[in-house]
């Protein structure tokens, strides 16, 4: 059985069904190119993950499923054993019958820093583009959303929510191994997020129009990114790296970025909250085994990057189509 048949007959009967042209002959031909290697051994891990059964989920103040005392001791080490398996895990954190998945992003931190600005979810087609593992796609649902849809074409991603969604088993949230250029123009989500992608694109004004284009008519769109400090002239494009991340292209000030908004033809354009990252928000853990924010700043300077730049520093958008 297809493992995408599920969505198909959820778009099938909603008012993404036009959908159903495109995503199909997609997500066959994607199947086809990752049928080996650390796929295919990541796939083996989420079939050995162990079946519960509980009722005790909690996706509205944070992302946990199941209790310790649904699964046996030794079943619960071995649980850990295999999702430690799908490392570097990025976003989150995830708590799964007890055990902790302490990611390197605490990822709530973000969540809880936007919900304040943008609009009720209750309701809502939400779309995630760049969602990573799927954190917020879980909070968004328990925010109230009808019908959640993230996208990544990260195959780690995709197995890593798979393996939440194994336990959690909600049929109106769905990750999609695919990128924003892949997407149709729907015009059919209320509230579109891109959070931390607008910095990997290398065209961001033909991004934000593929954003816009998701969107119904007064639809909401919540972007996160990378800014520097300046005027609404102010664009930082990096070296070969920023925060030792190479693909990096365009870092605007939050003037900048309002006035690409305006020009991409969005309306009531506003930067609600900017914050720089702090270390309590993106650190080493054991479920990275990588790098992270404090091997990316100058160890003398931690307002530079160890190339030089500015620290990063986030701030949140909200418009309308």
């Amino acid at each position: 059985m297809n493992q995408y048949n599920t969505f198909y007959q959820a778009i099938a009967g909603n008012r993404l069904s036009h959908w159903l042209d495109t995503l199909p002959a997609q997500l066959t031909q994607w199947q086809k190119h990752h049928l080996h290697g650390e796929y295919a051994q990541w796939q083996k891990v989420l079939a050995q993950l162990p079946v519960t059964n509980t009722n005790d989920v909690d996706i509205e103040t944070c992302v946990s499923v199941g209790r310790s005392d649904e699964i046996a001791p030794g079943e619960l080490k071995r649980l850990e054993h295999m999702l430690k398996k799908l490392k570097p895990w990025r976003k989150g954190p995830y708590h799964v019958h007890g055990l902790h998945i302490d990611t390197e992003w605490r990822s709530d931190f973000k969540w809880d820093r936007l919900v304040p600005h943008i609009s009720d979810l209750k309701g809502r087609y939400v779309l995630d583009i760049g969602c990573g593992s799927g954190y917020h796609l879980w909070r968004m649902k328990g925010a109230g959303a009808d019908f959640v849809v993230g996208i990544d074409p990260t195959q780690l991603f995709v197995m890593q929510f798979n393996a939440i969604q194994h336990f959690i088993q909600n049929n109106n949230v769905h990750l999609l191994p695919l990128g924003v250029e892949q997407l149709p123009e729907l015009n059919a989500f209320d509230t579109v997020f891109a959070m931390g992608v607008l910095y990997h694109r290398r065209s961001p004004i033909d991004f934000l129009y593929q954003l816009k284009s998701q969107l119904v008519k007064g639809g909401e769109l919540v972007l996160e990114t990378l800014i520097v400090d300046g005027d609404e002239n102010t664009v930082l494009v990096p070296g070969e790296r920023y925060a030792k991340m190479r693909n990096v292209w365009f870092l605007p000030s939050g003037k900048a970025m309002c006035a690409w908004l305006e020009r991409c033809g969005f309306n009531n354009v506003k930067m609600v909250n900017t914050d720089t990252t702090a270390i309590e928000e993106q650190r080493k853990t054991e479920w990275i085994d990588t790098e992270s924010l404090s091997d990316f700043l100058d160890p003398n300077d931690p307002t530079k990057t160890i190339e030089g730049y500015p620290a990063p520093k986030r701030a949140i958008f909200i418009a309308t189509k």
